[in-house]
């Protein structure tokens, strides 16, 4: 594995909300995001002791939003519980970043990118859900403001293990490597704590 040296990275969770991620109403994608909840969480403690930023984006709908003229329904409405962050996730108010965002990406509207360049973050790790829309939009939203991205295999979810996985395919091998790449948690920690 091929290490970042001098990176400040953030960590960026994705769309890991309640409306998503509700064990007694399940989406097709809560099996798969629970699973992402462990590694999600280590990420999590290692960056707080290392100090880098940990932005928890989240989306925050309205119910005649654009994107519901289509099949999507309305969910994740800006100011319901729907919308909090999921239980089991470490979020730590008075430490963590919590961004709604209006779209897809952590990006989108939100002033993300100057928050992030303000703290010298150069690189952002994301993970959440799904792989191939909100974690994905951000990611390919990062790059465009200058950030080197990792995608967090282990950390993300889509509606289909399938899913979830041709969509990283795409990005293992990719001409912008290493500004991209693909890693698991585990090669994650590894990356940002050599020295």
């Amino acid at each position: 594995m091929e290490h970042l040296a001098k990176e400040k990275p953030a960590l960026l969770i994705i769309d890991m909300v309640k409306d998503n991620m509700n064990p007694d109403h399940p989406l097709p994608i809560t099996p798969f995001a629970l699973k992402a909840i462990p590694p999600i969480n280590g990420l999590i403690q290692m960056f707080r002791k290392e100090g880098w930023p940990v932005v928890f984006s989240t989306d925050a709908f309205h119910e005649d939003d654009f994107i519901f003229t289509a099949r999507m329904k309305p969910h994740s409405l800006a100011g319901t519980r729907g919308a909090e962050i999921a239980d089991g996730l470490d979020y730590q108010p008075e430490t963590d970043i919590w961004l709604p965002k209006p779209r897809f990406s952590a990006f989108f509207d939100t002033g993300l990118e100057k928050t992030l360049h303000q703290q010298g973050v150069t690189l952002c790790a994301v993970g959440g859900i799904s792989t191939n829309f909100c974690v994905l939009a951000t990611a390919l939203d990062a790059l465009c403001y200058d950030f080197k991205v990792v995608l967090l295999e282990d950390c993300a979810a889509a509606f289909t293990e399938r899913m979830h996985e041709d969509t990283l395919s795409l990005y293992r091998r990719n001409p912008l490597f290493p500004l991209l790449r693909v890693a698991s948690s585990r090669e994650m920690a590894e990356i940002l704590s050599w020295e």
